[in-house]
């Protein structure tokens, strides 16, 4: 399994040199009195600054914003981000709570969230895609023909059993595993929004996380479910993952794959199509961190101020699109 796909929190563990009985215990009490405070305590500016940032929620932004986190600190050593994976429905639900101070949301947010205090900061685009295994049965044929809208409605918003005849229009009899997420999850509500419903509607087996539909996909050859870019395109080689095949949107429902539909070869081919408008959206969609309410923490603020400006080297290469000059100018007004 690839890294990214682990759940798991950063931080850095410091050692010192031993140190006299007494000051060890003042050392020691004055570290448990601080891990019980609910918030941690702030101070100095600039690169002089200390502090700790927490985020928690979409899979979808999770690799990215990974990456910004471990350089954010190298330039600020003195803030301390924890991040881990969940779900966009974890991270907000966590956010309002103010358990964290910073959700990772991988879909639009409701009025009901913006009432309660949901305060979106537009850091990225990506997409969700239809995955298959790479071993389909009909595999040459499907990246052919490609699968339309009213076919995944056909698939996704159904519980009775179904052909991969259907996909393509054939007599094919082979059985389709149909699989869609457990976990309240922007991949899933996109992808709902698409076929013109929400998540509670899509039918299938569900499993949890990206990582689970990646590997119920690769583990399955009459697999179909979805996933977001950076769980089916490997950003060191910019090619999919073993085991792993995008089946293509049928954009214009002609049942056959034309050549402005051909864009899935490898990630920069697709992330292209995105900015380009080429791809749908949805299952093309913002991502945001949120806050409850307009950040006041000095920390939080220098990381969304430091994403939306230095951090934008690394969107292109993590497999990301960028936001126009106008929305980038529009979120580092909000953060102010």
């Amino acid at each position: 399994m690839h890294s990214l796909r682990s759940f798991f929190r950063i931080g850095f563990l410091y050692t010192a040199a031993p140190l006299k009985l007494t000051v060890v215990f003042f050392m020691i009490s004055f570290l448990l009195f601080s891990g019980c405070q609910s918030k941690t305590k702030e101070s100095g500016t600039g690169t002089n600054l200390q502090g700790t940032v927490t985020i928690s929620g979409a899979f979808a932004l999770y690799p990215l914003a990974v990456r910004w986190a471990e350089a954010f600190q190298k330039e600020y050593p003195g803030v301390r981000i924890d991040i881990s994976a969940g779900g966009a429905g974890k991270g907000m639900m966590d956010v309002l709570s103010g358990m964290i101070d910073l959700g990772m949301v991988s879909r639009g947010l409701s009025p009901e969230e913006m009432k309660n205090g949901a305060y979106p900061i537009k850091v990225a685009r990506d997409a969700v895609l239809i995955t298959i295994n790479a071993k389909n049965p009909h595999f040459a044929e499907l990246q052919t023909k490609g699968i339309d809208k009213s076919t995944l409605k056909e698939l996704f918003l159904t519980d009775k059993a179904h052909t991969w005849g259907q996909a393509l229009h054939s007599n094919a009899t082979q059985a389709m595993h149909v699989f869609t997420r457990s976990d309240a999850c922007g991949a899933a509500e996109v992808m709902g929004k698409y076929l013109g419903t929400t998540q509670e509607s899509l039918a299938g087996v569900g499993v949890f996380g990206d990582p689970g539909m990646a590997d119920a996909i690769r583990n399955d050859v009459l697999a179909i479910g979805f996933n977001n870019v950076t769980y089916i395109y490997d950003m060191s080689t910019r090619k999919k993952y073993p085991g792993l095949e995008v089946l293509p949107l049928d954009i214009d429902g002609n049942n056959v794959i034309d050549s402005v539909e051909q864009f899935y070869g490898d990630l920069d081919q697709f992330a292209s199509a995105v900015k380009a408008g080429k791809y749908p959206s949805p299952p093309a969609r913002d991502l945001y961190l949120v806050a409850k309410g307009k950040p006041t923490s000095e920390a939080v603020k220098a990381f969304l101020n430091w994403v939306l400006t230095k951090g934008r080297g690394m969107i292109q290469e993590s497999g990301y699109v960028d936001l126009s000059p106008e929305q980038l100018s529009q979120e580092i007004q909000k953060v102010k």
